[in-house]
């Protein structure tokens, strides 16, 4: 093992980073690759899906684990020696040893799944040792570190994509095959969110540390935005021929998860005695430059059932996902009745990566699209060609939570998003129908 990146690796990264910026993005193609070299850092709970999944792929060797959980990390060896690789070398000296890893010389990608805070700081210091970086989702929390991972993606040329997975599950992908076909016609609305009842988790340590019930405290903003925003995003090609332009957010008062404190802990312990910022409904409203508009939902603190809230709207039919996957189209579908998506639609417009990789992605991480992610991060890097998301789109979708924020505590008045691309956005090719 290497203290830093090697010559060639420098000016690899050099030359990568030179290219891009000349052609207004981030991240250019890169040499084919027998085998996609990585680190991981923070293997709990998600991390190690992550891993599972990557290991799946069968393209890749695990070089190295890092997480402050001595155990964890011998968990997640375990997983590699048992798939038949060497076993990896062990980081687990401090909440920072993730810079020791990523100055390895034997590396091509760190991945992380670290809590929110720590997603930037890592991905920055792999981009700055000449390794491509691949973050949970959230990318950033504020748009500083938005602009960071930008221009570290910019003057390094390594790639910095998020992981978000939903922007693979099976109805999304199906949908994003419609648009592109153009069932829907000219899309002119979409709704999307993340609503999801965590009052259980945010009060537990065992499984959060509490780092998830602690930005429930001191933020009051659309916190987890990227799972129902990406899937839109791509269909209605943000950053690739349209951007968001400007949102205004408006939130709800606090009320649930005190009173889930109450309920579970009593009135007089420390938890029913928090101040909690988070509303228990934020709503945001954001218009792109093409003129649509997206109404996105963030509910993690009441009690209901798990949804997304995934719908597109065009000029010739609208689709959704919940709370069942349903289908208009009009002249097509009997007059001012839904359809089942998948009964009636899935043979024409299943999308080619769910059709080819179906079996395979059977028992995988939420419900398959796991593994499709992993799929997808993998056979592109090996074969030096761009991620399906970049750095650009990373800094779109978790920008949302710091403007949010300020059109809340501005009494919802209008914020104007910024354009990471820098005009890159009116000259990028939408992204096609990938295969594989």
């Amino acid at each position: 093992m290497g203290t830093g990146c090697n010559r060639r690796q420098f000016l690899r990264g050099a030359a990568a980073g030179w290219a891009a910026l000349a052609a207004g993005g981030a991240g250019a193609a890169e040499e084919p690759l027998p085998k996609l070299r990585v680190g991981f850092v923070g293997v709990g709970n998600r991390g190690r899906s992550d891993l599972r999944e990557l290991l799946l792929t069968g393209g890749v060797e695990v070089r190295a684990i890092c997480d402050i959980v001595e155990a964890k990390v011998v968990q997640a060896q375990k997983m590699v020696t048992d798939a038949g690789l060497p076993k990896p070398a062990e980081y687990s000296r401090g909440p920072e040893d993730y810079k020791r890893l990523c100055e390895r010389d034997d590396l091509d990608l760190v991945c992380t799944a670290t809590p929110w805070e720590l997603h930037t700081p890592v991905c920055v210091a792999a981009m700055k040792a000449g390794k491509h970086a691949a973050t949970e989702v959230p990318a950033a929390i504020t748009l500083e570190e938005c602009w960071e991972l930008v221009e570290t993606s910019e003057k390094t040329g390594r790639h910095c994509i998020m992981m978000e997975n939903c922007n693979y599950d099976r109805v999304e992908l199906m949908v994003l095959n419609m648009v592109r076909q153009g069932l829907l016609g000219d899309l002119v609305h979409a709704r999307c969110g993340y609503l999801h009842d965590l009052r259980a988790g945010k009060f537990n340590p065992r499984r959060d540390v509490l780092w998830r019930l602690q930005h429930s405290i001191r933020r009051n903003a659309d916190l987890y935005p990227t799972h129902g925003l990406g899937p839109v995003a791509q269909c209605l090609n943000i950053n690739r021929g349209n951007q968001f332009d400007h949102l205004v957010s408006m939130s709800s008062k606090s009320q649930s998860l005190h009173d889930y404190a109450v309920e579970t802990f009593g009135p007089d312990s420390w938890e029913a005695k928090l101040d909690i910022a988070l509303g228990d409904v934020v709503t945001t409203l954001i218009r792109t430059r093409a003129g649509q508009t997206i109404v996105v939902t963030h509910d993690t603190n009441t009690p209901r059932p798990y949804s997304r809230d995934f719908l597109i709207q065009g000029t010739k039919g609208i689709v959704r996902k919940y709370p069942a996957a349903k289908i208009y189209i009009d002249k097509r579908s009997p007059r001012h009745r839904w359809e089942d998506l998948l009964e009636n639609y899935a043979d024409e417009y299943e999308h080619p990566l769910w059709r080819a990789l179906r079996e395979r992605a059977k028992g995988s991480g939420h419900g398959g699209m796991d593994f499709i992610q992993a799929y997808r991060l993998v056979y592109c890097l090996r074969r030096g060609l761009p991620p399906d998301s970049d750095v650009y789109d990373a800094a779109a979708l978790s920008a949302v939570t710091e403007l949010s924020e300020r059109s809340i505590g501005n009494r919802s008045r209008t914020v104007d998003f910024p354009d990471f691309t820098r005009g890159g956005w009116m000259r990028r090719e939408p992204l096609g129908i990938v295969e594989a």
